[in-house]
């Protein structure tokens, strides 16, 4: 697949998903990763237009109860206004040890 530029949208959903979750599962519980790592993986010199579909699979997965999203150390609700920089994080454990 080619593409003219990091923003296409030939990029899709469910690579942005992969590539976040891999980074996610990557870090030690309680450890998160900037939304930048997963950008930076997909388009290493041209990462910044990715940002906002970053967010947006983010905010996806948050409401699917996959990863939390974080600001300030405060997991913030998926369909709240984020504003400035969040980080991503896999969820807490259940008490019977699984997601």
């Amino acid at each position: 697949m080619q593409r003219s530029g990091a923003a296409d949208d030939a990029l899709s959903d469910d690579r942005v998903a992969e590539v976040l979750l891999a980074r996610v599962a990557g870090r030690a519980p309680g450890r998160s990763i900037c939304p930048s790592e997963v950008a930076r993986v997909l388009s290493p010199d041209d990462w910044r237009p990715l940002m906002p579909k970053i967010r947006d699979v983010a905010r996806r997965l948050a409401r699917e109860g996959r990863v939390v999203v974080t600001q300030g150390g405060d997991v913030r609700d998926p369909d709240a206004d984020w504003r400035g920089p969040i980080r991503i994080a896999q969820p807490p454990l259940s008490a019977s040890g699984s997601i």
